[in-house]
């Protein structure tokens, strides 16, 4: 009985020395790790990453580190860690099997933010919409439209294609196509058309805007008409442009060639008797 009391005390001190081992690991283990990510948030973000990225980075940087640390403190208690550690990437690959969708949307979405083809509050097109970017996530990007519909896009159809950036540049070049008659004066044309963009303020003296005749088409003279604009002020100049040149050429007795067709009604002889 003398044995078996000191042979149980033995064990009690051996596990308690053990256990609290393991606790001072896993405390410790968890201030290294809370420690280390938000050191990583704090380069991440001196480096200006975006706060998207620098979040997750952090989390599941400290993440890593608790399991890291679990595993160390199992280990000082004696437990066989080796299956455990074989179990974990079992099931870290089956799940990374189960969604490869996602997986791709994630490493799209890192790409977004780290290479930053665009940023919140741009008017893109990509993954087959247009819209102003509302929020850049990890898996998806939210876009809003001009008609106020909020679409959610998965990141990896944005960076399957190409994406145009709207708002990525100061200034715009608007792309008009005007076309007049053959009969009329193209030097006339040519100074009523300069004579409008200088009287717009929000057309800009440079770069120089460009007119001059695009095509002899079949029933018209097409000039094209090229002015730069800020490009906030893109849209508002072009509906303005369109109506004010229309109203200026009536004005000017310019006309603006549009398709006709005659039609001849033929009749054969007799056809009126068959009738």
């Amino acid at each position: 009985m003398e044995f078996s009391t000191e042979r149980l005390l033995e064990v009690v001190q051996i596990w308690s020395l053990k256990a609290l081992m393991a606790l001072v690991i896993f405390l410790i283990g968890r201030i290294v790790a809370r420690i280390l990510s938000r050191t990583l948030g704090s380069s991440l973000r001196r480096a200006r990453v975006d706060e998207t990225l620098v979040t997750f980075a952090s989390n599941l940087t400290h993440a890593v580190l608790m399991v890291l640390v679990i595993i160390a403190a199992l280990g000082q208690l004696g437990i066989q860690t080796t299956s455990f550690i074989a179990v974990l990437g079992a099931a870290g690959l089956a799940v990374g099997l189960a969604l490869q969708g996602s997986l791709a949307n994630f490493a799209a979405g890192i790409m977004i933010i780290l290479f930053r083809p665009f940023k919140a509050g741009d008017f893109i097109e990509a993954g087959g919409t247009m819209g102003i970017v509302e929020a850049i996530e990890i898996f998806t990007t939210r876009m809003r439209t001009g008609d106020n519909r909020l679409i959610v896009v998965p990141n990896n159809q944005i960076t399957a294609g190409n994406i145009t950036n709207f708002s990525a540049k100061d200034t715009r070049r608007i792309d008009l196509v005007v076309g007049v008659s053959y009969g009329d004066d193209l030097a006339k044309v040519t100074t009523v058309l300069r004579a409008l963009l200088a009287e717009d303020e929000r057309i800009l003296p440079e770069p120089a805007a460009t007119i001059g005749v695009l095509e002899l088409a079949d029933s018209s003279i097409n000039f094209a008409v090229r002015p730069w604009v800020n490009s906030a002020d893109y849209w508002p100049t072009l509906f303005d442009l369109n109506q004010r040149i229309k109203e200026r050429f009536d004005a000017e007795g310019i006309s603006i060639p549009f398709p006709q067709r005659d039609v001849h009604m033929i009749s054969a002889a007799g056809s009126g008797q068959a009738a």
